[in-house]
């Protein structure tokens, strides 16, 4: 379950969420902290001016009067805050007091310039024989307009801290209300991220089992994965049909090698056996092996053709070759077939070019589409062969008077071992297609369904191979 992506993924989401939550909450707590004591810095030095500036007038007050303030604790009590004073100078004071009723500092403490001057002071201090640093604000206390001493109130710096405490305390719930909306969300997304790439994964097992016929369901939107999602099934499709083709190769080459094979092992086993006794039987039995034995060779040369083919392997020879006589000797080759099925056999040349090429090979491409051509022509049909030379190249073309191409099919009989009618090895327009790619043409198709076919090799008349 822990190495599933359904786990991984929301996990990884959410991991990411929470440490960026805390990254921000960091930022935010850091920013909000300083901000927060600024403020709270600011607003302590007005509170403790407003207080220093109130108990001022009492040590003024008292002062006009001979008499002593009142004691710093009940000050302290009154106003929370702690309560310091700084004579002028040492051994002058002002108030009667047999014991002074107030925490006396060292004039140190604090730049007494600016007292002196009657401005008021913010500062920062540790009392004598005190550990806590202090938040101050001293004023000056006059008699008649002189300056004879100051008053302190202080209070500790630790108080900004507790009063930032509730800002942070109000970041904790929108952080982790923050983390499940998140977290819910990235649920969200990595179930619809992870189901169609584990429907995915179960297709790919299944066509790994060699089970074709699996569909993916469509993912909605244009996405990556939609794409995937398409060109899976797509794969699995045309696994499927090569799977089809495969099987479909397999029965119909079984059955070619049979069929020539079946022949032979009769006849030879009839001379073998002394059943045939005359010379013309004799004869003929061996014109029948010699021609199945041509058969044989016919169709592994096909099938080797087509493996060197595909694999890159395929040699080129290069020599001049006159294409006239070379559709020449194409046409003869199925003269006599035509004469005995009543086919209107037709050739025309007008032109007569001479090309540097693989000459067998291009005959090659001749007679497959030539054989093509009256395996699907009609007793009584017309098929027809003819060598131009045109805007540049050369072509030659053969039309038949079959039944045509329907549309759909019109790709899929260049497809190795694909057949029409499911008879034939379906390897004659297949190589045809990948020798005239090799010789540097290719084969057009023009089709009609009901009204014949047009299949036309172009080779470059002024680029030699």
């Amino acid at each position: 379950m822990f190495r599933s992506l359904r786990f991984r993924l929301p996990a990884l989401f959410l991991a990411a969420i929470v440490l960026a939550g805390f990254v921000s909450t960091a930022v935010a707590v850091s920013v909000s902290r300083s901000y927060a004591q600024s403020t709270l810095r600011k607003q302590t030095f007005n509170q403790l001016g407003r207080e220093a500036k109130g108990i001022t007038q009492i040590y003024a007050d008292r002062s006009n009067r001979l008499s002593c303030p009142p004691p710093s604790r009940e000050l302290e009590r009154a106003s929370g805050d702690q309560v310091f004073y700084i004579p002028r100078a040492k051994g002058i004071d002002v108030f009667p007091c047999a014991t002074p009723a107030y925490t006396v500092l060292p004039r140190n403490v604090l730049d007494f310039n600016k007292i002196l001057a009657g401005r008021t002071v913010e500062f920062q201090f540790t009392p004598p024989g005190g550990t806590v640093r202090l938040l101050g604000v001293a004023r000056p206390v006059k008699l008649s307009s002189q300056t004879f001493g100051a008053v302190i109130l202080a209070r500790p710096r630790t108080r900004l801290n507790q009063s930032w405490l509730p800002y942070a305390w109000r970041l904790l719930p929108a952080f982790f209300a923050g983390i499940l909306v998140a977290g819910a969300l990235g649920w969200y997304l990595s179930r619809r991220i992870t189901k169609p790439v584990l429907a995915l994964s179960d297709a790919a097992d299944e066509v790994a089992a060699g089970h074709y016929g699996v569909a993916v369901p469509a993912v909605p939107g244009r996405d990556e994965i939609s794409h995937l999602s398409e060109r899976f099934n797509e794969m699995a499709a045309e696994l499927q049909a090569a799977d089809a083709l495969e099987r479909n190769f397999l029965m119909t080459v079984s059955h070619e090698l049979r069929t020539p094979l079946t022949a032979i092992r009769g006849h030879v086993e009839a001379l073998l056996e002394g059943v045939v006794e005359d010379e013309e039987a004799r004869s003929y039995s061996l014109e029948v092996i010699r021609l199945e034995a041509g058969r044989l060779e016919r169709l592994v040369g096909d099938v080797l053709d087509l493996a060197k083919l595909d694999t890159h392997r395929f040699a080129l020879l290069r020599e001049e070759v006159d294409l006239e006589r070379l559709v020449d000797r194409a046409y003869s080759a199925f003269g006599e077939e035509a004469r005995r099925r009543g086919i209107d056999y037709s050739r025309s040349v007008t032109a007569t070019p001479v090309l540097e090429t693989d000459g067998d090979r291009v005959l090659q491409v001749i007679s497959n589409l030539l054989a093509n051509a009256f395996r699907w022509t009609p007793d009584g049909g017309h098929v027809g062969l003819a060598l131009a030379q045109v805007d540049g190249t050369i072509r030659i073309a053969v039309d038949d008077s079959g039944p045509g191409i329907p549309q759909e099919e019109q790709d899929r009989i260049f497809r190795p071992f694909w057949s029409r009618d499911g008879h034939g090895t379906g390897l004659g327009l297949a190589i045809a297609s990948e020798l005239a790619a090799a010789l540097g043409g290719e084969i057009e198709l023009q089709t009609e369904a009901g009204k014949g076919s047009r299949f036309e090799l172009v080779l470059p008349a002024n680029r030699p191979v």
